[in-house]
C-alpha cells in the first residue's frame, strides 16, 4: 500500500458494489428510543475482550456504575470473550437469533460482520472525539460512508525490554537502534544466560503472524492485494513478502528457545518470569509482564518500550490493531445500547486507557502520548502502521489460523516457498467471500 494507507479509494468503490441493504435500521423498538431512561427496561448483552478483565476492569466498572445510574431498570449482562474462540461464539450466536447487543470486534474483524448485515448502522456524531478518530481505526467501522462501529483503542506493536538485564549483558540500557546492533546485543544476553536452555533473549514467537507481517511490509510486500478484475488474491509467493518471511523466521529460530509452536498471546509471562529481555508487543504489555502471575512487581520500572528496529535501518513497520465496539442489527436494547457504547468510548473513558498507556480512539487524546516515554513509540508508529487487507473475506482468513499455519509449518521445515504458496491457495479461496 502506497505508505501503508489503511483504505484506499478503489476498495471503498469495489466494496461498495458488493454491499446491499446492510444495517441502517433504527434501533430497538419506537417505545425504547422515545422513553426516558428511568424508564426503560430489559437487558443489554455485552461481549468484551477478556483484555478488559485483565488490563482495565476499572474502566469497566466505571462505565457500568455510570450506567446503571442512567438505566436503573435495565439489566447488564456481561461476558468476556477471549481472541481464539470469540469469532466461533459470536458467528454461533448470529446463526442462532441469540447475538449480544454491543460485541467488542478487532479491527480485523469488523468487514466480514459489515457485509453480512450484522452490525447496525451509527451516528458518528453521537460520540466524543469522533472528529479526530484514528484513521486506522475508524476506516474498519466505515463503510460506503456509514459508519457501523465505534473505535475503542489502538494498539501499536513495538520492542518491550528488561533495560536492567540489558545493562548488565551488554553494557547499556538504551535499546539498539539498528538490527545489526540488536542482533549483538541479543547474542551477548543469550550469552549471559547460556546456562538456562530456555531463556530467549529475543522472544519472537513462531506462529505469530503479526510479527512476521511486520517484516513482509519492511520489505514492500504485501499479503494480498486487490486487482483490477476486482478481486483479491494473496501475495506471499511475491519475493519481497518471502524475503521478510525468512527474515522473520531465521530470528525466532535464532532467540526463541521455548516451544516455536506457541503463539504471542503469552508472551508477556515469559518477560515477567525473566524467562526473555525483549518481546515485540503493545505498550500496555510491560505493565501486564510485572503483574502476571509468576511475574516480578519489582520489574515494572525496569520494562521500557521502544522503537523496534527493522531491516535496512529502518524502524520496523508497526501493525495498526486496536479494537471496536458494534451493536448488532437485530438488538432490542436501542438506546441502552447506544448509551453504554457512548460511555465506555467517551472522553473520560479514553483518558483512562490513555492513562494505563493505552493508545486511545483519537488523535486528539494520542498527541500527548507522542511525548511520554512508555508510549512514545508506539504512538509515534500509528501515522505508518500497515493493516491486513480490508477484503469480505479477511476474518475467515484469520479464523482458519492461515497465517499460523503457514509459519509453524516453515519452522518445522517446509520451504518458504512452499508454504506461502499452500497459504495463498488457501486465502485465495476465502478472501472474496463474504461468510
Amino acid at each position: 500500500m502506497k505508505r501503508r494507507q489503511l483504505l484506499a479509494a478503489s476498495v471503498v468503490t469495489a466494496l461498495a458494489v458488493a454491499l446491499t441493504g446492510c444495517g441502517g435500521s433504527a434501533l430497538g423498538s419506537a417505545a425504547n428510543r422515545s422513553a426516558a431512561p428511568g424508564a426503560v427496561g430489559g437487558t443489554l448483552t455485552v461481549w468484551l475482550m477478556d483484555d478488559a478483565e485483565n488490563n482495565w476492569p476499572d474502566l469497566v466498572q466505571q462505565v457500568n456504575q455510570q450506567f446503571s445510574a442512567e438505566y436503573p431498570n435495565v439489566t447488564l449482562k456481561l461476558s468476556y470473550q477471549t481472541w481464539a474462540d470469540k469469532v466461533r461464539n459470536l458467528d454461533a450466536a448470529l446463526g442462532q437469533g441469540k447475538a449480544p447487543d454491543v460485541v467488542e470486534l478487532g479491527n480485523t474483524e469488523t468487514m466480514k460482520y459489515i457485509l453480512n448485515g450484522s452490525l447496525a448502522q451509527l451516528d458518528k456524531s453521537d460520540y466524543e472525539n469522533s472528529d479526530s478518530w484514528i484513521r486506522g481505526l475508524e476506516s474498519t467501522c466505515t463503510y460506503n460512508g456509514r459508519l457501523f462501529c465505534v473505535p475503542y483503542y489502538a494498539g501499536a506493536r513495538v520492542g518491550i525490554y528488561n533495560a536492567a538485564m540489558l545493562q548488565q549483558a551488554t553494557g547499556s540500557a538504551d535499546f539498539p537502534a539498528t538490527e545489526d546492533d540488536l542482533r549483538a546485543a541479543m547474542d551477548k544476553l543469550q550469552a549471559a544466560h547460556r546456562d538456562d536452555k530456555s531463556f530467549s533473549a529475543l522472544y519472537l514467537p513462531g506462529p505469530y503472524w503479526y510479527a512476521a507481517m511486520s517484516y513482509v511490509a519492511a520489505y514492500g510486500g504485501t499479503i494480498a492485494k486487490f486487482d483490477s478484475a476486482g478481486n483479491w488474491h494473496g501475495t506471499l509467493e511475491d519475493p519481497k513478502a518471502q524475503q521478510g518471511i525468512q527474515h522473520f523466521v531465521d530470528l525466532v529460530k535464532r532467540y526463541n528457545h521455548g516451544d516455536p509452536t506457541v503463539n504471542e498471546q503469552h508472551q508477556s509471562d515469559v518477560l515477567g518470569k525473566q524467562q526473555a529481555g525483549v518481546i515485540y508487543g503493545t505498550a500496555w504489555e510491560a505493565t501486564s509482564a510485572a503483574t502476571a502471575p509468576g511475574g516480578d512487581p519489582s520489574l515494572a520500572g525496569a520494562l521500557k518500550p521502544a522503537a523496534f528496529p527493522g531491516p535496512n535501518n529502518r524502524p520496523l513497520p508497526s501493525f495498526i490493531g486496536g479494537s471496536d465496539l458494534a451493536i448488532t442489527a437485530k438488538s432490542q436494547a436501542g438506546e441502552p445500547a447506544k448509551a453504554w457504547v457512548k460511555l465506555f468510548t467517551s472522553a473520560k473513558s479514553e483518558a483512562l486507557l490513555a492513562g494505563k498507556n493505552i493508545l486511545p480512539n483519537n488523535l486528539t487524546q494520542l498527541d500527548p502520548l507522542k511525548s511520554k516515554p512508555e508510549t512514545a513509540a508506539a504512538a509515534n508508529s500509528v501515522p505508518d502502521a500497515w493493516f491486513v487487507p480490508l477484503a469480505p473475506g479477511w476474518a475467515q482468513v484469520e479464523k482458519q489460523n492461515v497465517l499460523e499455519t503457514m509459519l509453524t509449518s516453515i519452522l518445522a521445515g517446509t520451504a518458504v516457498s512452499q508454504a506461502t504458496k499452500a497459504a495463498d491457495a488457501q486465502i485465495n479461496q476465502m478472501i472474496n467471500n463474504q461468510g
